[in-house]
């Protein structure tokens, strides 16, 4: 049986094998050994984020003085090659590791190192020179926000744009399908398909207010604080200099820290963008559920809209099609839930000057924006641009509804409403001719009265 070839690395702990091809060193191998836990990786927007402050830190060490300039200039090289995406692979290590994200910083450090000693010829070390001024208790957790800055910047929030201009676009063109309002899953007095569907946009809409806020706070990162918060053995400028130039290359709000004691030891910011995350995600249920029983059926539900028929939707019944997209919504709902407990949990994990529960708070939350995004961009286009309304049937549930009789009011006084409502049901009649059996309105008085579509406009009808 064919065994890896290995080659010797070493670390301050001693000698370690590591596989013959992997650009990493003897740190990144002990964690590999250490945390054969779930087979997840860190997700490559964390990666990258850690990969981004080490091209930055790079330039800035170099200017401060801290760094040759050749050795400056190679891992800035390496850098843009991983940043390209050539060595996804070697970034092998578990998401249930050390708290710090100290085995992941190494990681990077050492694949870093490793190219750039080949650009250079000559060696690069990962902590003497890629790690020049940073700690990983300052590095990891800026690298989280850097990587929530991104992909809310260049996911989340241009698909939620999408879903409410989708959203808004189909409130405009059902303003005049006047239906029945339900509550408490009860007939209500009469709404527009419209005025549902603006309220669905809006709550997008105040879910991006939401994010937006929460983004700012999560702009604040701890780097240049070192281990602690003292920012020991980094010089003056440092965290200045990186973070410009992150700001300058990515357009990016981020920015150093008040106080680095406070962003050494909490995630507090990151738990409040998961809640405004997670208030979004209630959003996505209501829309969901309202689609799927609005479009319930197509014989023996209420049948006021029709979604796109996207795939056979029983393996038994012939031509059954289901509301899959909103399926799927629910069901990101019910992960972006757990990852919020997940965070909430982890971010009470901060001891002293150490949050120990990293990792795992930036994996839940990257996880929970990826795919609130992701299922925003398919709600829009396979879903809601779809939809179609059938207009017979919401106005015939509109007047069929006794709600309607809540126009009455005004005219007869909420008891003998109450009693017209009842006889209606019981005989089933229409309201209107049981108002005209009891000569309790002219015809002209009840046809102002009854008009569903001015219902919907709100005020008094007369």
């Amino acid at each position: 049986m064919m065994t890896e070839e290995m080659r010797i690395e070493h670390d301050s702990m001693g000698e370690v094998e590591v596989p013959a091809a992997a650009l990493w060193g003897a740190q990144t191998q002990r964690a590999v050994n250490n945390f054969p836990i779930s087979g997840q990786r860190l997700p490559m927007s964390l990666i990258r984020g850690l990969v981004w402050i080490k091209w930055a830190a790079a330039s800035t060490n170099v200017e401060l003085g801290i760094l040759d300039f050749s050795i400056g200039e190679a891992i800035v090289k390496a850098c843009q090659e991983v940043l390209e995406g050539d060595h996804d692979d070697q970034f092998p290590i578990d998401i249930y590791q050390t708290g710090s994200g100290t085995s992941s910083n190494m990681n990077v450090n050492e694949v870093i190192a490793h190219l750039a000693s080949v650009h250079l010829g000559a060696p690069v070390l990962p902590n003497d020179h890629v790690n020049a001024s940073q700690s990983s208790n300052d590095v990891f957790p800026t690298a989280m926000h850097l990587g929530i800055l991104l992909e809310l910047s260049g996911s989340l929030l241009p698909s939620l744009q999408r879903l409410a201009d989708g959203l808004e676009a189909k409130a405009s063109e059902f303003s005049e399908v006047v239906k029945s309002g339900r509550t408490h899953l009860m007939d209500a007095t009469p709404i527009t398909l419209g005025q549902e569907f603006s309220g669905y946009a809006a709550a997008v809409r105040k879910g991006i207010g939401r994010i937006e806020i929460a983004r700012d706070d999560v702009g604040e990162v701890p780097l240049g604080g070192t281990a602690v918060g003292t920012g020991l053995n980094a010089p003056p400028g440092f965290a200045a200099g990186v973070l410009a130039r992150l700001q300058d290359r990515l357009g990016v709000p981020i920015r150093e820290a008040n106080n680095h004691f406070e962003a050494h030891g909490a995630r507090d910011a990151v738990v409040f963008l998961s809640g405004a995350l997670k208030t979004l995600a209630m959003a996505y249920y209501k829309l969901a559920n309202d689609l799927r029983w609005m479009s319930s059926g197509p014989r023996c539900g209420l049948g006021e809209i029709h979604l796109p028929d996207l795939q056979p939707g029983s393996s038994i019944m012939p031509g059954k099609v289901n509301p899959v997209v909103p399926e799927a919504m629910g069901q990101v709902v019910a992960r972006v839930i757990g990852n919020d407990a997940t965070i909430a949990f982890g971010g009470s994990a901060g001891n002293f000057e150490l949050n120990v529960m990293q990792p795992i708070i930036g994996v839940a939350v990257l996880d929970s924006i990826h795919i609130m995004s992701t299922i925003a961009d398919s709600m829009v286009s396979k879903c809601i641009l779809g939809i179609e309304a059938d207009v017979e049937r919401c106005r015939m549930y509109a007047l069929s509804s006794p709600s309607i009789g809540t126009s009455l009011n005004p005219y007869i006084g909420y008891e003998q409403a109450a009693k017209v409502i009842k006889e209606a049901l019981a005989s089933d009649k229409d309201l209107r001719t049981v108002v005209l059996e009891k000569g309790l309105l002219s015809e002209a008085e009840v046809d102002v009265a009854l008009d569903v579509m001015a219902m919907t406009k709100g005020g008094i009808i007369r």
